[in-house]
């Protein structure tokens, strides 16, 4: 378009910087940067509407549940802004994000900004950020989609009455500050539930015999299947409560000494090969990433939390380097699958791509996100070298992933062979089968680009890629060892976020937009903790929980929700109506089915807030949610079982970092034990001569000193009696408040007991931070204790000790030595190496096993190679770690991407406030 003068609005800057790169000098091209409106909370309300139809909400649930919309403050002056530019505008071009949130931006901007009647106004729509993709885009606007709007408002009208009308509830029952959501509820929910799976769970011991045959010069092992007839029970055998499955009832469980028995029975038996069988093994390629998919590979490769990968997504998108981020599709358009292919072919190979492209289909049939999968972008992919000194290093990893899962997903397939062999084992009337499986792959196919990542699994397995020696039907084989193992089984795996987002996903809870907001917020709430990667829920949220299924149970009802969606999608194709839907749902009479949110708020009832945040432990323990959070307490009981009258309970503190499934009836009764001590005196401290005493906390145990209240006169002066007399005296009074000052309070060492510690160990921890010297230029070297063990402070200038006492003993001589000593950055001393192997051919340098960060790895100090899933440092031989590293020197080594000395920030879509009219 050519002539006047053109405003291209979009939601952040990093966006307009890019696309006004490709616009000619007659388009301005400026930011809203996310949400200008949003729904105020009531207290946020102007004074004379407090009191009228939106006093509650900030929605009118009288009139068609119309929503009153205000602009934040801090976007007061880009709305100024953007009114300024569309005075000299000949044209506006909405150029928001396509999905539904981005095209109620789009609305709230005309809504707000309200240009002339005469003024042309085009909604433009792309799914890239690149010069061929934005200039097309300009040639194919359309209007605003009002049923996209409309999905959008009822979600957020949705999610404003479901937490105004329960979170009240939840704050007289549980506690302040607390919330429920529509999403965030569910999701909670979700993780409780796997929680209280793990806390009821009960362990199985059982054992297994594992031999190792040789055939001719090659050993290989299997493990054991039957035993005189009879399947041996595995891991997957039991059930949650420790016995064997219903389809397990026949099977043996070997226990130690049956096993060791068998082995003994077995020993110097020859092998015979009674069965086995080869077949083709095909692997098809994953499908491009969705949002979703991203997350949760972005987890399991990358350790990126996931609003951090959505973060750096939009990052990616917004500077040209990937398609829009946030989809439920996993098709591609020909232009990409072109692309993808011609990369294929040129970077591995014409034969790792196939005669005909691959088509995908989202299972998912809503339409409300991008039609396009996410990859690179353009209709010729930059390969991650070429974009490497470009990206810093989140966006350079996030970027390789979304290329190389672009790229396989049009590879040809990974081809190879599936063997299993059976081997029989009969000696001394005993008779045993052993079992052996592995894959051999033959042709790599899309493997040479990327391999999908897999979620913990409580049953390992070991068969894969365990290459088997060629053997026929009838063929002896030498038994060289047998072994026999002992296993317990684990309880269900915690979620992670990545898992969590898939548990959503599958069952259509949320959308691709929201699930890193969903995650983010029940870990921002308290609900959920992170201890590594597992997502842990405090017991906040199983009260949260527990009030919500007994009272509200429609809406954390897994079914409802996805329900809800549907509902949604429903009305962004135009098939439901808005007001027709809220109606519904917040009174129950509407016609699409009885659910009545304020009804069943109506007639809530009593709820015993006692019962809710209590939980049984077991033998009489109680855990409690209280106020300052969770106890543990035991009533006293007579020899009839009854309490005892008058007896007060025993309570101890649960602290923080013991997770829901280890407070065991045994953890309970030790903190109970434990509280025993809990404010014992431990004497008095001859410098202030304050009582002090030791407790336990949530945190931990303590000593801290009591000091006594200030006695405060009549007249404001502290401790003068005679002062005090005159006022009682009939003096007029000026009482003055005296502040209490704050006891010096310290955390026990690693070291101590609560139960032993004494007035001399109170005293050294009390005298923390304790000064060791003094500088030449004046500057204090201090020893602390603190959140990640002892440490020195000089300035800003710290560091380590290596052991709590050294806090108490180090001379200034040894502080000044320690500081001349270069700062290691919390790198620990060299490690002795794990195992010793011989001398590389290829280098000359000694061969060894070492433990790293992420696992043991063979290297010979200048190449390094990673042991595998399932291969053991004993497993290692010389030989097998030779070729380990020659095959690694022959890949050549891995390109790292350069550095950048600025990173960039993208913004999120936020919503804001501001005076504005209604809709």
């Amino acid at each position: 378009m050519t002539g006047g003068r053109h405003l291209v609005i979009v939601e952040s800057p990093a966006k307009a910087r890019t696309i006004g790169r490709y616009l000619g000098d007659d388009y301005v091209v400026q930011a809203s940067v996310g949400h200008i409106r949003d729904i105020p909370v009531p207290r946020d309300l102007p004074a004379e509407m407090k009191k009228g139809p939106f006093g509650k909400f900030g929605v009118d649930t009288e009139n068609g549940f119309e929503p009153y919309y205000v602009v934040s403050p801090d976007k007061k002056k880009t709305v100024a802004e953007l009114k300024k530019a569309l005075k000299d505008a000949d044209t506006l071009y909405l150029a928001t994000d396509e999905d539904r949130e981005g095209e109620a931006i789009a609305w709230h901007l005309l809504e707000t900004l309200k240009p002339k009647k005469t003024l042309p106004v085009k909604r433009m729509v792309f799914h890239e950020i690149t010069k061929d993709a934005i200039l097309d885009a300009l040639q194919s606007t359309r209007d605003i989609d009002s049923h996209l709007v409309d999905a959008q408002e009822t979600r957020r009208i949705l999610d404003r009455l479901v937490g105004f009308e329960l979170s009240p509830v939840l704050w007289r029952k549980i506690g302040p500050s607390l919330s429920a959501g529509r999403v965030q509820s569910v999701a909670t929910r979700l993780v409780v539930e796997r929680e209280r799976e793990r806390m009821a769970f009960v362990a199985a011991d059982y054992w297994d015999v594992t031999g190792t045959f040789a055939a001719d010069s090659s050993a290989f092992s299997a493990k054991i299947s039957t035993v005189d007839g009879s399947r041996v029970a595995s891991g997957s055998d039991f059930a949650d409560d420790g016995t064997l499955t219903a389809r397990a009832k026949s099977a043996t469980v070997l226990t130690e000494q049956s096993s060791r028995e068998l082995v003994q029975a077995l020993e110097g038996a020859q092998a015979r090969v009674t069965k086995l069988d080869s077949k083709p093994h095909t692997r098809r390629p994953a499908p491009p990433f969705t949002t979703s998919s991203l997350q949760q590979e972005a987890s399991r490769k990358l350790r990126l939390g996931a609003r951090q990968a959505m973060r750096v997504a939009q990052s990616l998108y917004e500077n040209g380097y990937i398609t829009y981020m946030r989809t439920d599709s996993v098709a591609l358009s020909k232009e990409a699958i072109a692309a993808s292919r011609a990369q294929a072919s040129e970077l591995y190979g014409s034969e790792y791509v196939p005669d005909k492209p691959r088509a995908y289909r989202s299972k998912s049939q809503n339409a409300q996100e991008a039609h396009e999968a996410i990859r690179p972008a353009g209709d010729r992919f930059r390969t991650p070298a070429q974009v490497a000194g470009q990206l810093s290093g989140d966006e350079f990893r996030l970027y390789e992933l979304i290329w190389k899962r672009t790229v396989a997903s049009q590879m040809a397939d990974a081809k190879g062979t599936t063997s299993t062999v059976e081997l029989a084992l009969e000696q001394n009337g005993r008779a045993a089968t052993f079992r052996a499986a592995g894959t051999v792959i033959t042709f790599r196919g899309f493997l040479a680009a990327y391999e999908e990542g897999r979620d913990a699994s409580r049953y390992s397995d070991d068969s894969e890629d365990k290459r088997l020696p060629q053997m026929t039907e009838g063929q002896h084989l030498q038994t060289r060892e047998l072994l026999c193992d002992g296993h317990t089984t684990t309880p269900p795996p915690r979620y992670t976020e990545a898992s969590l987002v898939r548990a959503l996903e599958e069952r259509g809870i949320g959308r691709p937009s929201t699930y890193a907001s969903t995650v983010a917020t029940i870990q921002d709430r308290g609900y959920v903790l992170r201890r590594g990667t597992a997502l842990v829920p405090s017991w906040t949220a199983f009260a949260v929980v527990r009030l919500l299924e007994e009272h509200f149970g429609t809406f954390v009802d897994y079914d409802f929700t996805a329900h809800m969606e549907q509902q949604l999608d429903r009305m962004a194709r135009g098939e439901l109506g808005r007001a027709e839907y809220l109606q519904d749902f917040y009174r129950g009479d509407g016609s699409t089915g009885p659910i009545g949110l304020k009804p069943m708020v109506d007639d809530l009832g009593d709820i015993d807030a006692r019962e809710i945040n209590s939980i049984a432990i077991g033998e009489g323990i109680t855990l409690r949610v209280g106020r300052y959070g969770a106890y543990v307490e035991r009533i006293e009981r007579g020899a009839d079982g009854e309490p005892v009258e008058g007896a007060d309970p025993q309570r101890a503190s649960v602290p923080e970092d013991i997770a829901p499934d280890e407070l065991t009836v045994a953890k309970a009764q030790e903190l109970l034990e434990r509280q025993k001590d809990d404010g014992r005196v431990l004497g008095i401290d001859p410098g202030t001569g304050h009582e002090l005493i030791a407790k336990d906390g949530r945190y931990g145990p303590y000593v801290t000193e009591v000091i006594p209240e200030p006695q405060v006169d009549d007249t404001g002066d502290a401790g003068d009696a005679a002062s005090t007399a005159g006022a009682r005296s009939g003096a007029k009074k000026t009482t003055k408040k005296v502040a209490k000052p704050k006891p010096r309070t310290s955390s026990l060492l690693k070291s101590m007991d609560l139960a032993t510690v004494t007035l001399e160990d109170a005293l050294k921890l009390l005298s923390l931070p304790r000064v060791v010297g003094t500088t030449e230029d004046g500057t204090e070297i201090t020893a602390q204790n603190g959140r990640y063990g002892p440490y020195l402070k000089k300035g800003t200038d710290s560091r380590s000790l290596e052991t709590e006492e050294q806090m108490f003993t180090i001379t200034m001589e040894e502080a000044e030595k320690l500081y001349a000593q270069p700062k290691t950055r919390g790198r620990a001393a060299a490690k002795p190496p794990l195992k010793e192997l011989g001398t590389d051919p290829t280098s000359g340098k000694p061969i060894v096993i070492k433990d790293g960060r992420f696992g043991a790895y063979i290297t010979d100090g200048t190449t390094n190679v990673s042991l595998r899933s399932g291969e053991t440092v004993e497993s290692i031989t010389e030989q097998i770690a030779v070729d380990k590293l020659a095959e690694k020197r022959a890949k050549g080594p891995a390109k790292k991407p350069a550095r950048r000395t600025t990173t960039r920030k993208a913004p999120a879509k936020s919503a804001t406030k501001k005076a504005a009219p209604k809709k």
